[in-house]
């Protein structure tokens, strides 16, 4: 079993990457996933990580991209909800990259 290795125990993950036990989560193991994933952590990334756990906590699903983008904009107005500056944060998707960030599953409909 795989697994990041933090403060002295391990929360484990699945072969992408996603964490088992999306309880685990802390700023701590997200800089950590950020780190393996070659992403800096800024206040920038961090409103994506947080809309997007907020969002996970209402719904009970980690959005698609379109979504996404689309939640983004409604609630921070379009230069944030911009799909080309959600890619410069999260080069490999924001919605699959920002969610595994989170702690929170692989949204569906990303391959």
């Amino acid at each position: 079993m795989s697994g990041y290795q933090i403060n002295g125990t391990v929360a484990e993950h699945d072969e992408e990457g996603y964490l088992k036990d999306i309880g685990e989560w802390n700023t701590d193991l997200a800089g950590l996933i950020a780190k393996s994933e070659n992403i800096e952590m800024t206040p920038d990334h961090w409103e994506v990580v947080n809309f997007l756990r907020d969002y996970y906590e209402e719904y009970q699903i980690a959005p698609a991209v379109r979504i996404l983008v689309k939640e983004m904009t409604k609630k921070f107005g379009k230069e944030k909800g911009d799909q080309k500056a959600l890619y410069a944060l999260f080069p490999y998707g924001p919605a699959k990259q920002a969610c595994k960030i989170a702690g929170l599953p692989k949204p569906t409909g990303c391959v």
